[in-house]
């Protein structure tokens, strides 16, 4: 550290479970200076969670500390790591800085990227913030137990951690490559589910370079859960699509398919696919930067598998699929490379679509999922801005009358102003509340309904067909099954369950009660499909899958944390719906894969960057 860098005291303590007191004090030892202090789990034979531990161990901080460390009981530290702490404390002395990116994570695809065009430090996606080995600010350290106190709820540690320094505006850095290594030891925590977890890149020296520079990246493809996905950044936020998505976005899914139908690995086709598309768009996104040192691509590469598919495989078995995964991505990554130094593909013109709705993100997201199906769409969040309707013919509007009520005029008024040819207004299947044992057809109810929530819907669902009729505008109506995915809207089941399994609540459940879910990209196929035809029904049902209460709360609960059961008393919805017809009218059909859309809705539900989920039920 020069004589111009910030003064640096550093004081720290290890997160530890009396079972690991001897792991963790030679962690503790490893400080040749004797800052790091021991902190045990105050009530060890409790449910697990580093949430009773965690405000302990951020609240001893040294009195004259400018910063903390909080380390878990099960790393590695690389050899000069507290040295390598400092000089990372006077580069960003205001940040919170990770020494540790996992390769499960998508802060671990971060990692890749970074490695790959030779960065040491990178700013994090914000899913939820590394803490194996974490470093805050002092006076930060010392705040974080009353914030734990008042919205901590049970959430996962790692998330609140993340909520708390978005609340505090915060960045999250972290160091490629990673100068601690997650153990082999089990979780104590309850996170075994994630499986075998391993830095994305780890060193075990840590090295000299006091670099302030931290990169952010506008996209970052990933492996996770068997999935091949992209976070893509969208102005403050991000956007998480299929990967296949975003190249086709790009004009490059068709040479990245053509490139994988005569690649050669000895992989599983559904592993072989994933690869090569994360590894492709791996290569486009980073076309511009100099080739990356090859032995660097071949370590991050070798754990591009093992994270995508730790949750899914022992240890033995992704050790010995590391090298057909390592060989097979860096081959994809040269021809993805290759296919964005030529993205030259010239525009095409498309059919122009707005859309507008209460739940801003929900329908931006909607515009971008339109996009991806060849639409010029454009998200309108003020509809009173008419310009932004000017010569777009088709208008699709996220009804939601319990908090919408003026914001449909305002849809309705601009539309006929600017000549709209057509409106899609999508309802909601629980305009079908009330209905009792029988099947739920679009021609089902021809009276407002006595239940007060289907009373809501119909009575938006008719004043938009009443104008539709008095200005000559087209009017279809989309009755959705409950989203699945993210953005999906507070005060469904999907989202309630959710909540509560991820702050460990019991969910309580009938038996009779059956659902009618809509994964998030069925949805916008479905819309597309409705738009690319001629207005003829004026109204849809649209759902991907119908569940039982107790089988939707299982696949739910997997996907986030498992919370116990309890049977519920309160009256559940029994009835069938009825789907054939939007096969028949447009020949749309569901194809996206459930679990997908259950996940994404688990992962965002939790990760939120913006810290709301919380209040939603």
């Amino acid at each position: 550290m020069d004589s111009s860098s910030p003064r640096v005291t550093l004081s720290g303590a290890v997160m530890a479970h009396p079972q690991r007191l001897a792991e963790a004090q030679i962690i503790a030892d490893a400080d040749p200076r004797g800052r790091i202090r021991v902190v045990t789990d105050p009530d060890p034979s409790g449910s697990p969670t580093a949430l009773r531990t965690a405000p302990l161990t951020w609240s001893c901080v040294a009195p004259d500390a400018t910063h903390h460390l909080v380390l878990q009981d099960d790393v590695d530290l690389a050899e000069g790591f507290f040295e390598h702490a400092e000089r990372a404390a006077a580069a960003a002395p205001g940040e919170a800085i990770s020494f540790y990116a996992g390769w499960e994570a998508r802060n671990g695809a971060v990692a890749r990227l970074a490695a790959l065009v030779g960065v040491e430090w990178a700013y994090t996606l914000q899913e939820h913030t590394p803490c194996q080995a974490l470093m805050l600010p002092a006076d930060v350290a010392r705040g974080y137990a009353a914030f734990q106190a008042e919205h901590g709820d049970n959430w996962p540690y790692d998330v609140v951690v993340q909520r708390y320094l978005n609340a505090l505006g915060i960045p999250v850095r972290f160091c490629t490559p990673a100068t601690v290594q997650h153990t082999e030891l089990p979780s104590l925590a309850g996170n075994s589910y994630h499986g075998y977890r391993q830095a994305t890149l780890y060193t075990g020296r840590a090295g000299t370079s006091a670099s302030s520079e931290a990169v952010q990246f506008p996209v970052v493809p990933f492996y996770q859960y068997g999935e091949a996905r992209c976070a893509v950044r969208d102005g403050a936020d991000w956007d998480y699509v299929e990967t296949d998505r975003y190249l086709r976005r790009r004009g490059l899914l068709e040479p990245c398919l053509a490139g994988y139908a005569s690649a050669v690995t000895a992989l599983p086709g559904r592993t072989s696919r994933a690869v090569w598309l994360t590894a492709f768009a791996i290569g486009v996104v980073t076309a511009a930067e100099p080739e990356p040192d090859p032995a660097v691509a071949a370590a991050v590469m070798e754990t591009l598998g093992t994270g995508g598919l730790c949750q899914e495989h022992p240890a033995d078995e992704l050790i010995a699929m590391s090298h057909p995964v390592r060989d097979l991505a860096l081959e994809a990554l040269r021809q993805g490379r290759a296919a964005g130094r030529a993205d030259d593909a010239p525009p095409v013109a498309r059919p122009r679509v707005a859309v507008t709705g209460a739940g801003r993100d929900f329908a931006r997201q909607l515009a971008g999922l339109l996009g991806d199906l060849g639409f010029e769409a454009v998200h309108v969040p003020d509809p009173t801005d008419v310009r932004r309707l000017e010569d777009v013919p088709l208008v699709v509007h996220v009804g939601s009358p319990a908090d919408d009520d003026e914001l449909l005029a305002d849809v309705l008024t601009a539309a006929q102003k600017t000549a709209a040819a057509r409106l899609v207004y999508l309802s909601s299947t629980a305009v079908y509340r009330g209905l009792g044992d029988g099947t739920a057809t679009e021609s089902s109810i021809t009276e407002a309904p006595a239940d007060p929530v289907a009373r809501q819907w119909w009575l938006d669902e008719e004043r938009c067909r009443a104008w539709g009729a008095a200005a000559g505008i087209a009017v279809q109506v989309l009755r959705l099954g409950a989203p699945l995915g993210p953005h999906a809207p507070a005060g469904t089941a999907p989202v309630r369950i959710v909540h509560l399994s991820w702050t460990r609540r019991p969910v309580p459940l009938n038996d009779d009660g059956v659902h009618h879910v809509l994964d998030f990209r069925d949805m916008a196929d479905a819309i597309g499909a409705v738009l690319s035809a001629p207005a003829a029904r004026p109204v849809l049902n649209v759902a991907s899958a119908t569940y039982g209460e107790r089988e939707l709360a299982g696949l739910l609960t997997a996907a986030s944390r498992k919370t116990p059961w309890e049977t519920s008393d309160e009256p559940a919805e029994r009835w069938a719906l009825a789907t054939g017809l939007i096969e028949t009218e447009v020949r749309w059909r569901p194809t996206a894969t459930i679990s997908e859309g259950i996940r994404a809705l688990a992962q965002w539900y939790a990760c939120d960057i913006h810290g709301t989920n919380d209040h939603r039920i």
